[in-house]
């Protein structure tokens, strides 16, 4: 069978490019790759690749991403420890940034969040695969606390 070897990047639509590329920079540590005068911006936190993100300004006047509409509900961006998870959170929070939720999924810990154009973004620490639920159907609660 031939599938995708992963998920490359994405491409998303903000207002205004520097802001942007100011959000994700200070809050995410992604760092720049490559520019593309005004017109793209690439930005990586692996430094794996050429980016897993690029940014396109269409200006001030387009509308917010509709939550009634199809596509994207939001991305996400794997933490390496759980440390990490809780400095991140802890990050927001000094930073002022709305956290709109918290998904315990079982096999994982999200943190929900919008960057300045109002598009979703969550981090998240993924368990070891041994630790997770043996049903398919999680109920129980995550096993970690985010404020220490």
């Amino acid at each position: 069978m031939v599938r995708p070897k992963r998920l490359g990047h994405i491409v998303l639509r903000v207002r205004d490019l520097e802001r942007s590329v100011n959000f994700y920079s200070e809050i995410l540590g992604l760092k720049t790759t490559f520019c593309m005068s005004d017109e793209m911006h690439f930005m990586s936190a692996s430094g794996d690749s050429s980016h897993e993100l690029a940014l396109i300004p269409i200006g001030d006047e387009a509308q917010s991403p509709d939550l009634n509409m199809l596509g994207l509900y939001h991305f996400a961006w794997e933490m390496n420890s759980m440390e990490d998870l809780k400095y991140l959170y802890l990050k927001l929070q000094r930073k002022h940034v709305e956290i709109s939720g918290i998904g315990d999924h079982g096999i994982s810990l999200g943190i929900y969040f919008a960057d300045p154009d109002g598009n979703k973004i969550e981090i998240f620490y993924e368990l070891p695969k041994e630790e997770w639920p043996e049903d398919e159907i999680f109920s129980g609660t995550f096993p970690y606390e985010l404020n220490n």
